[in-house]
C-alpha cells in the first residue's frame, strides 16, 4: 500500500495566500492534527505488519511443532472403548443403554 503523503509532506506544505485567504493559524492547527494522525497511523501500520509477520512465522512452524497424540501407555482400543462407554453412561444416563 502506497500513500501519497507523509507526515513530513504535510508539515512542509505551504499555501499561497490570496486577498481573502484562510486564517494561517487555523490552517496550521488543522495540519498539526492531521500530522499527528498520520504519525499514529504509520506506527500502527508498522506494528500490525510486524505482528502479521510473527503470526505467519508461527503458523508456518506449527505443523513442525505438533506432536501426534499417543494413547496412554498400556491402553488398548478395548480399554479406550470401555472408558468411553462408562463416560457415556455417566453423561447421558442409563437410558441410553436400556
Amino acid at each position: 500500500m502506497e500513500f501519497k503523503l507523509k507526515a513530513s509532506d504535510i508539515l512542509e506544505k505551504e499555501f499561497k495566500t490570496g486577498l481573502r485567504g484562510y486564517n494561517q493559524e487555523e490552517v496550521d492547527m488543522f495540519l498539526d492534527d492531521i500530522i499527528q494522525d498520520y504519525e499514529a497511523f504509520e506506527k500502527k501500520i508498522i506494528q500490525l505488519q510486524q505482528e502479521n509477520k510473527q503470526l505467519r512465522e508461527e503458523l508456518e512452524e506449527a505443523p513442525r511443532k505438533s506432536v501426534p497424540v499417543q494413547p496412554a501407555a498400556g491402553a488398548t482400543n478395548f480399554d479406550i472403548l470401555k472408558r468411553l462407554s462408562h463416560l457415556e453412561k455417566h453423561v447421558f444416563g442409563a437410558k441410553l443403554y436400556e
